[in-house]
């Protein structure tokens, strides 16, 4: 299954909603839902800085990564970012794939 970072970062009506819950029920939320999409959350971190929590999850498809996305940040409690991750087999593969590219001519912009 595929892997994604998911970087969340609460709004004033998301930390009070943290306030209430807590983390673990946060955590537990996110779990959840993570697996109604047939998935399972890998780690769970809540952390300072740009983003309040880093989670790695695996889910069937990237289908399911933008429905929860979706569904996520239409609530306006959290903003939410997922990135794509590729293992090091995969990016082994991508390097070997022939790609057939003409870059554009003429002279580039930077040295």
């Amino acid at each position: 299954m595929p892997k994604f970072l998911i970087q969340a970062s609460y709004t004033n009506e998301g930390i009070k909603g943290l306030l209430r819950e807590g983390g673990k029920g946060r955590q537990g939320a996110v779990e959840h839902v993570v697996k109604s999409l047939g998935g399972k959350v890998e780690a769970y971190y809540f952390a300072f800085g740009e983003w309040d929590v880093y989670n790695i999850v695996e889910l069937p498809d990237h289908t399911s990564a933008v429905a929860l996305s979706v569904a996520v940040n239409s609530t306006g409690a959290v903003r939410l970012n997922i990135v794509p991750l590729i293992s090091a087999a995969e990016m082994d593969a991508a390097t070997k794939k022939a790609v057939d590219y003409r870059p554009p001519e003429g002279r580039l912009p930077y040295p």
